[in-house]
């Protein structure tokens, strides 16, 4: 009977020790409109863009690819097909930049890169990971706008 009693009320302590506080700040309607999940996060992929193998495109060549990179940049963010996404500094990894594709697969992945100039073209080579981050990243945009004196 004493086992008992000191089972029980461990359970209790243990539950009440893993019990969740209610947020007062929840927005039921955002959050299902940005398909978040109870913990207001969902599935992205990450991909990183890495210096590819073309190493014999001309300087012009060069120009013109990534003047379409930084246009497919727009057109996917404006899609909602991208929500982050930027370049590296310097560094010993030959990291040149990532995105944040705002789909579940890999294989919607795939085809949202294949979609970028510099990387049809080998000047940037794509590695993508499946990444569990904030449903609010899909709002960055909104506010960057508001942010950016210049547009790319």
């Amino acid at each position: 009977m004493k086992n008992s009693l000191l089972a029980i009320a461990f359970l209790c302590i243990t539950a009440i020790g893993f019990s969740q506080e209610a947020n007062p700040a929840y927005d039921e309607k955002l959050a299902k409109s940005l398909n978040a999940d109870e913990r207001g996060m969902k599935q992205y992929v990450f991909c990183i863009l890495k210096t590819g193998s073309n190493t014999t495109a001309t300087a012009e060549q060069k120009d013109k690819l990534f003047k379409g990179h930084m246009a497919n940049i727009t057109k996917l963010a404006q899609e909602g097909k991208l929500v982050l996404a930027g370049p590296f500094m310097k560094n010993d990894k030959n990291y040149r930049g990532f995105y944040i594709f705002n789909v579940a697969t890999i294989e919607e992945a795939k085809a949202l890169v294949a979609t970028d100039p510099a990387v049809k073209e080998n000047l940037l080579e794509a590695e993508l990971t499946p990444w569990y981050g904030t449903a609010a990243l899909q709002e960055i945009l909104k506010i960057h706008e508001k942010l950016a004196k210049y547009k790319f």
